[in-house]
């Protein structure tokens, strides 16, 4: 399977799993994790619950005792990532140079458009695998990092959903239990921004290396003093319509969410950055 059609599925399962828990939350009442509640209750849940939702929900309402819950969403939000990065630093490498390649796989795609032989196809690939020999990149060693983030990703949103401290904590003194709907309609500044730059940054963090792509792409070509041509990215609208999607959902969820979401772009906005300067070095 192609990297492209990989992240399409991959993206394709995040919406479906967000819709299912669109719908359990209209459907059913949230059973929240406070510092009381047992281990045994989230073991009676099922694994996915006792191993990744309850640790992470009960490390946001301990700290929130002393931080905040912004803060206490935060630092938790930063200490899973950086555990994250920690293991999957080779394979969030290997991503990036992906990317960063891309417009060099694509005039090879585009070589080969419309011919769906046999001995085309084996010669593309071919073509393809000698562009990440060169690189020194092995593909499949990219996929660790998706596997990895997706169900962490899902499980944060769950224990910040369930946390107690963040249902009935507030943010620089607003409830972080409005959704941002509610906040637009009574103006509740400090939640109407929190969406906003959720919203914000949830674009850079999906179009940042598509920018660092490009910009590498022109500097090679002043380097040889060739033209550059910018490459059309078939990827672009599906990075507006997620944005467009996530920010319509948000809306009609806890600003909780939206705060989280905004803290895990602006952690992958500062990853990218520090890969880049990895993979320049």
């Amino acid at each position: 399977m192609s990297k492209k059609r990989f992240l399409g599925v991959l993206t394709i399962a995040a919406v479906l799993l967000l819709l299912c828990g669109c719908s359990a939350k209209s459907t059913t009442e949230t059973v929240y994790i406070s510092l009381d509640t047992p281990f045994s209750d989230a073991v009676a849940e099922g694994l996915f619950t006792a191993i990744l939702t309850y640790p992470l929900a009960q490390a946001i309402n301990y700290l929130s005792q002393y931080i905040g819950v912004g803060f206490g969403i935060a630092v938790v939000a930063i200490t899973l990532n950086a555990v994250i990065l920690a293991l999957t630093f080779r394979s969030n490498v290997a991503m990036q140079k992906m990317q960063q390649l891309q417009p060099e796989i694509q005039k090879i795609q585009s070589k080969y458009e419309g011919r769906n032989d046999a001995t085309s196809r084996t010669r593309m690939n071919a073509e393809m695998q000698q562009v990440y020999a060169k690189n020194n990149i092995n593909p499949t060693s990219s996929l660790l990092a998706s596997f990895i983030q997706l169900p962490i990703l899902i499980s944060m949103y769950t224990a910040v959903r369930r946390s107690y401290a963040v249902a009935n904590g507030t943010f620089f003194g607003a409830n972080l239990s409005m959704h941002p709907m509610e906040a637009i309609k009574t103006f509740t500044i400090p939640l109407i921004i929190v969406y906003v730059v959720m919203v914000i940054s949830q674009f850079v963090s999906m179009a940042f290396p598509r920018y660092l792509q490009q910009r590498k792409a022109k500097k090679e070509a002043d380097l040889h003093h060739r033209h550059y041509e910018k490459v059309e990215d078939p990827n672009q609208m599906m990075t507006y319509t997620m944005v467009v999607f996530i920010a319509f959902i948000m809306l009609n969820w806890p600003t909780a969410l939206a705060l989280y979401y905004c803290i895990y772009s602006l952690i992958n906005i500062a990853k990218t950055l520090l890969i880049e300067v990895v993979v320049k070095k």
